[in-house]
C-alpha cells in the first residue's frame, strides 16, 4: 500500500511537471496562477486571524468552511477535464484493489495549487476560534479533517460520475456553471450588501446549523475545546471523523463497480424499435427554403453543442439576474432591462466560429452576396426566436418589480433598438474578424486569436453603442422636454423600426464581405 501511495503521488508530480514541459506560455500561465491562487489564500488567511477574538468570528470560519466544501463538491461536475488523474478509468487494467488504491489516490489529490489554497484557508478559519493549547490542539486536528474530506468528496462526486462526465453528452453539464457563475455571483453581492448594513450577526444561526455538518463541525469544534466544552468538541470532530469514513467508503464501492461492471455506451441498445421514427416537427414551424433550414440549424447548435448551449444559458441567466436582482435590491434602475438584448445580441458575434471546422458544408452553399444575405438572415432570425420574447419578459419584470410601468414603452423600445444595433455589426464582424473556437477545452479562442476576438466581441459593441445613440438622444430629449411625457409612447415603435432597419442594413453590408472572404473565414474558424 505505502508502494502504490508513493507510485501514485509521483505520478501526480509527474504529470504536473511534463504538462509544464510543453511550452514556456503554459508554464508562465501556471506559475502565474499559482502565485495569485496562494497570495489570495495569504490574503484569506490574514483577514481570517484578524477576526480572532471576535464575537462573530465563528459565523465567518464555519460558513466559510461548507462554501469550501460545496466547491471540491461541484467544481469537478463542471471541469472535468481540470485533473487528469479524476478519471479512475485509466487504472482498471492494473492489478489493483479498491481499498489501496483510495488511500493512494487521495493522497496524491493532496498534491497541487488547490488543496494548498484550501489548507491556508481552512487554517485561517480554525486558527479564528481557537484560543489555549486545547483550542490550538483540536485546531490542527479539525484542519487536516476537513481538507481530507474536501478532497474525498471531490474524488467520491468525480467517480461516481466519470462515465458522464467522460461522454460527450455528459459534457453539457458545464453548461451549468455558467447558470451557478452567475447566480452565486449575484447572491454573493446580494448576501454582502446586507450583512455590510446588518452586521455578522445574521450569520450565527447558520452557523449554528452548520456546526454540527461535516467538515464545517471539525472547524466548530475549536470554539468548543477552546471554551472547555471537550465533549461536545470531541462529538463535533467524531462527527466530521464519520462522513469521512462514509465518503471513503461510498467512493470505495464506486471504485469496484466502475473497475467490474462494463461501460452502458459500448452496449447494444435493447430496443431499436424506435429507429427511423420521425424527428420532432420543429422544421414544420419555420419558413421554407434556405431561410428555415438555416434556422433550424442554429437552434439545433444552441440545444445540442457545448459551447453554444454553454454561452447561450450564461447570457440568459445574466440577462434576468442583472436587471431582477438590482430591481428586488431597490438600487437598480428600468433601463438595466436592456442588458437582456445587449447579452443575446452577443450571440450574433462570430456566427462562423461557432460552426467550428464544419462551415465547410455552409462555404460550399455560398456562391454570390445573395447566398450570404439569405446564411446571415436565417442566423439573425434563429437568435431573434429567442431574443424577442426573452427581452420582452425581461423588460415587463424589472417594470414591474420597480413600479414604472409608465416606461415600459420607451425600454422595450431601447432594448429593440439595441438589439438591432448588436444585429447588426455582429453580422459585419463576423465576416470581418473571425476566429476559432478550440471543440476541447474551456478555452473559446483559439491560441493566437485573441486579438480578433477583442476587435470582434469589445469593437463591435462599442459600434453598437453608437449607432444606438439617436434613439437615446431622443429619449433623454423627450424627458428633458416639458411636454416630452406625453410622447415617451413613440419611442417602442420608433425603437422597432430603427432596430430593424439597422439590422437589415447590417446583413446587407456585410453579405458581399461574406461572399468575397469565404476563404480567409473557413481558414480562420478551423484553427481550433
Amino acid at each position: 500500500m505505502t508502494n502504490l501511495t508513493a507510485t501514485l503521488v509521483r505520478l501526480k508530480l509527474s504529470l504536473l511537471h511534463n504538462g509544464l514541459r510543453q511550452s514556456g506560455g503554459r508554464r508562465a500561465a501556471f506559475v502565474a496562477s499559482a502565485v495569485v491562487t496562494v497570495l489570495f489564500a495569504l490574503l484569506q488567511l490574514l483577514g481570517l486571524l484578524a477576526l480572532h477574538g471576535h464575537p462573530h468570528a465563528e459565523a465567518v470560519a464555519v460558513p466559510g468552511t461548507a462554501l469550501l466544501a460545496l466547491g471540491w463538491a461541484v467544481l469537478p461536475l463542471f471541469f472535468p477535464t481540470g485533473d487528469e488523474t479524476l478519471d479512475p478509468t485509466r487504472l482498471v487494467m492494473l492489478p489493483l484493489r479498491p481499498r489501496p488504491l483510495v488511500r493512494a489516490l487521495l493522497a496524491a489529490s493532496l498534491v497541487g495549487t488547490g488543496p494548498l489554497f484550501t489548507l491556508l484557508v481552512l487554517a485561517g478559519c480554525a486558527l479564528s476560534l481557537a484560543h489555549g493549547p486545547a483550542g490550538y490542539l483540536c485546531a490542527v486536528a479539525a484542519v487536516v479533517l476537513a481538507l481530507l474530506v474536501c478532497v474525498a468528496l471531490a474524488r467520491a462526486v468525480a467517480t461516481a460520475n466519470v462515465r458522464l462526465l467522460s461522454s460527450r453528452k455528459g459534457r453539457d453539464l458545464a453548461v451549468l456553471s455558467g447558470l451557478v457563475i452567475a447566480v452565486g455571483a449575484q447572491l454573493v453581492n446580494f448576501g454582502a450588501q446586507r450583512l455590510g448594513s446588518a452586521g455578522l450577526r445574521p450569520l450565527q444561526p447558520v452557523a449554528d446549523v452548520l456546526a454540527w455538518v461535516p467538515p464545517t463541525s471539525a472547524v466548530a469544534a475549536v470554539r468548543a475545546a477552546s471554551e472547555g466544552s471537550y465533549g461536545v468538541a470531541a462529538a463535533q470532530l467524531a462527527v466530521t471523523a464519520a462522513g469521512l469514513a462514509a465518503l471513503i467508503t461510498l467512493w470505495a464501492r464506486s471504485l469496484t463497480r466502475l473497475m467490474t461492471a462494463p461501460d452502458a455506451s459500448t452496449l447494444p441498445p435493447a430496443d431499436t424499435a424506435s429507429r427511423g421514427r420521425p424527428a420532432a416537427g420543429l422544421g414544420r414551424l419555420l419558413p421554407r427554403g434556405r431561410t428555415g433550414t438555416v434556422m433550424e440549424r442554429s437552434l439545433r447548435y444552441i440545444w445540442r453543442d457545448p459551447k453554444t448551449k454553454a454561452a447561450w444559458v450564461a447570457a440568459l441567466a445574466i440577462g434576468l439576474i442583472v436587471p431582477v436582482f438590482n430591481a428586488v435590491q431597490g438600487t437598480g434602475s428600468v433601463y438595466f432591462a436592456c442588458f437582456a438584448a445587449g447579452m443575446l445580441g452577443i450571440q450574433m458575434y462570430n456566427q462562423f466560429g461557432q460552426d467550428t471546422s464544419a462551415f465547410w458544408m455552409v462555404a460550399t452553399t455560398i456562391s454570390a452576396p445573395r447566398d450570404a444575405y439569405a446564411e446571415l438572415r436565417g442566423r439573425a432570425l434563429a437568435l431573434l426566436l429567442v431574443t424577442l420574447p426573452y427581452a420582452a419578459l425581461v423588460t415587463v419584470l424589472t417594470t414591474a418589480l420597480l413600479g414604472t410601468w409608465e416606461r415600459l414603452p420607451e425600454v422595450l423600445g431601447l432594448s429593440l433598438a439595441l438589439l438591432g444595433a448588436m444585429l447588426a455589426t455582429g453580422a459585419w464582424t463576423s465576416a470581418r474578424f473571425p476566429y476559432s473556437i478550440p471543440q476541447e477545452g474551456h478555452k473559446n479562442v483559439a491560441p493566437g486569436q485573441a486579438g480578433l476576438a477583442w476587435i470582434s466581441i469589445f469593437g463591435g459593441m462599442i459600434a453598437a453603442a453608437l449607432l444606438c445613440s439617436p434613439v437615446i438622444a431622443l429619449t433623454v430629449w423627450l424627458h428633458m422636454s416639458a411636454d416630452g411625457a406625453g410622447w415617451r409612447w413613440l419611442l417602442l415603435p420608433a425603437g422597432a423600426a430603427y432596430g430593424t432597419g439597422l439590422t437589415l442594413a447590417g446583413l446587407r453590408l456585410a453579405a458581399p464581405r461574406t461572399a468575397a472572404r469565404l476563404p480567409e473565414i473557413l481558414t480562420a474558424v478551423s484553427k481550433g
